[in-house]
């Protein structure tokens, strides 16, 4: 898919041009205000939001999505603690704040370092603790972690005779690093709970405490003695804290916004819907006043002067990846099933819920809040956040390599939208040969999920389990041109699925529309882990394509003599009669409908264009 407009050199060099001389510089990957200040970035006046919390309470703990602007956030606080005024002009809390008195700050930021092992985390504390202690001083027999933290605290208030301030950036990297590892996780919480345990300890001397993550994996393991930490990450009043909201969009990045659309050669109000379909829609709080945009792929887009999946670029979902395969999680519930409060604020350390999860970490937001159930009804963010997902988690599904994965989604596309499910069902089982699965997953599931990966990327309507008067269809895709009814076996045969759609009557509801139906069923072999049989009937040609396609029948056993002597006579029939049909074949070389399809699988220049009775054969010369 191609996310940008063609723009020549000279109009991009014009657009940085303007972006440098009358606008302030665009802060793509500045994460430090004071910096960002002084080099004549752009700040989104977020200080309101940090004068509430600093009258308003004590502790805090703050969720975001990465790249959200989570460490500018803890930077400006910092700035603001440490008593520097003059980086504040202009904005909302210099007009508050009158006294301006540094505090000793305590940083402590988990980002840079892959926690691979116990050591990796050890050693990132020591050297925050060295930091503090070459300020400070510290004592001279051996100390625990903690115990060189609470030091460090004591020996800061008393010298600077004013209270501390603890800030804690990505509190949660060293748990999410060992998704998959309990034991190692489990180790990671105990240096952590005892670690952040001085939090308690110390409270006297604690003037303020903010802990960000982008997920809430163990605060209550880890943050167990810190009753007092308040979560604002679906707080009212703070939802749009980190990001950029729609009225900032109107107003602080108009002219960046107006500017972009003039070099693309488009109109404000086009550049305004793409930029809202691929950034905006995140809805960290049913009650937020407006959604918000990702900032990373906001300013990013708009320094490069071209649409693209910016935030999903820096980095990837392994261990989401990991969470859904391990749980066999079907794919299609991740929207269609609606979730309560208390699990969307799930804290749960060994990641087993996906949904929470993923709401927290920006793969998902809140679509709707139904206030008399009290459930949450969750959806993809936006364009960049759906199609980067299941862009990326396709090879994860089947034996696709990833520099293959584009050939085979744009084949699909054409096979679906012009209603050849012979070819996609052939393409699809492709998918599954030599896909090793692990023990949890079951072969049924895994089809739906690769289904539904596909068709989302596809930007088709595709429903799993859809609900009828009579029952629940398995599968249904609809293009402009078809509908595709498809209900799955295991173990089973494709006749009884297929049976299954007829005597449930699951295509009744579409009984008045211009669309073909085509109805498919499907049986999985759990020995094979794979379909190996489907049947397909379509009610504008029942009789010549209701067939059974057995996959595992290659022919063996047939003379080689009569299978080439069957494809010359099919090649100079369809020659002589493009329209003739299978069934019409199949009388005059005196075989059955089924046999001829597995001959025309060996022909492969010689293909069937449109659909039903209204199509024809084409041979094409090799």
């Amino acid at each position: 898919m191609k996310l940008y407009l063609e723009t020549s050199p000279i109009l991009i060099e014009k657009f940085q041009n303007m972006i440098n001389h009358s606008l302030h510089k665009l802060p793509v990957g500045v994460q430090n205000f004071e910096s960002l200040i002084r080099d004549n970035f752009l700040y989104v006046d977020k200080t309101a939001h940090i004068w509430r919390l600093v009258n308003t309470g004590r502790h805090y703990f703050l969720a975001r999505p990465r790249r959200f602007g989570k460490s500018l956030l803890l930077s400006t606080i910092e700035a603001y603690f440490q008593g520097k005024k003059e980086l504040f002009e202009g904005l909302y809390i210099q007009q508050q704040e009158k006294e301006w008195q540094p505090h000793p700050i305590f940083h402590i930021d988990l980002s840079p370092e892959n926690y691979s092992s116990v050591e990796v985390l050890t050693a990132r504390l020591d050297w925050h603790l060295t930091q503090w202690e070459n300020i400070y001083g510290k004592e001279d027999v051996q100390r625990s972690l903690s115990a060189r933290f609470e030091n460090c605290i004591m020996r800061a208030v008393q010298q600077t005779g004013n209270r501390a301030i603890i800030l804690v950036d990505e509190y949660d990297k060293p748990i999410l690093s060992a998704i998959g590892n309990p034991d190692l996780q489990n180790e990671m919480r105990t240096i952590l709970k005892a670690f952040y345990g001085v939090l308690k300890s110390q409270d006297g001397n604690i003037r303020f405490s903010l802990l960000t993550g982008v997920t809430k994996f163990s605060k209550v393991s880890i943050f167990s003695d810190l009753n007092n930490l308040n979560d604002i990450s679906r707080d009212r009043y703070y939802y749009d804290i980190c990001g950029i909201s729609q009225s900032e969009i109107d107003t602080i990045m108009q002219p960046y916004i107006q500017a972009f659309a003039e070099v693309n050669g488009a109109s404000l109000e086009s550049t305004y819907e793409i930029f809202r379909s691929l950034y905006d829609g995140y809805r960290f709080t049913a009650s937020a006043k407006e959604n918000i945009y990702n900032p990373f792929s906001v300013l990013t887009a708009l320094v490069k002067s071209e649409y693209g999946y910016y935030w999903f670029e820096t980095g990837t979902p392994n261990f989401i990846v990991e969470l859904l395969k391990n749980n066999n999680y079907i794919l299609s519930d991740l929207t269609a099933k609606p979730i309560d409060s208390t699990s969307l604020d799930s804290k749960d350390d060994h990641g087993q819920s996906v949904v929470p999860l993923l709401f927290q970490s920006g793969y998902l937001t809140i679509s709707h809040h139904d206030a008399e159930s009290g459930l949450y009804y969750m959806d993809f963010p936006n364009d960049e956040v759906k199609s980067g997902f299941f862009r990326y988690i396709l090879p994860f599904y089947t034996s696709l390599k990833k520099e293959e994965s584009a050939f085979s989604i744009g084949q699909f596309v054409e096979e679906i939208r012009t209603g050849k499910p012979q070819e996609f069902l052939a393409r699809l089982q492709s998918f599954f040969a030599d896909f090793q699965y692990d023990a949890q997953t079951t072969p049924e599931s895994h089809f739906r999920n690769v289904l539904f990966i596909l068709c989302k990327l596809l930007g088709m309507h595709v429903d799993a389990e859809y609900m009828t008067s009579d029952g629940r269809i398995d599968l249904l895709i609809r293009t402009n041109d078809y509908i595709y009814i498809i209900e799955c076996k295991l173990d089973s045969t494709a006749e009884i699925a297929l049976q299954q759609i007829e005597d449930k009557q699951y295509s009744l509801p579409w009984a008045l529309d211009h669309r073909e139906q085509i109805k498919i069923g499907v049986n999985f072999s759990s020995e094979k882990r794979r379909p190996d049989t489907w049947l397909i009937c379509r009610d504008s040609d029942a009789d010549e394509q209701k067939e059974i396609l057995n996959q595992e029948d290659d022919l063996q056993g047939v003379p080689q003599d009569d299978l080439q002597s069957d494809l010359q006579n099919i090649e100079e029939l369809v020659k002589n009669n493009p329209n003739i049909t299978r069934k019409e074949m199949a009388e005059k070389l005196h075989v059955s409908p089924k046999t001829i399809a597995r001959r025309l699988e060996k022909l492969s220049h010689i293909r069937y264009v449109g659909s039903g009775y209204s199509g024809h054969w084409e041979v094409i010369t090799l």
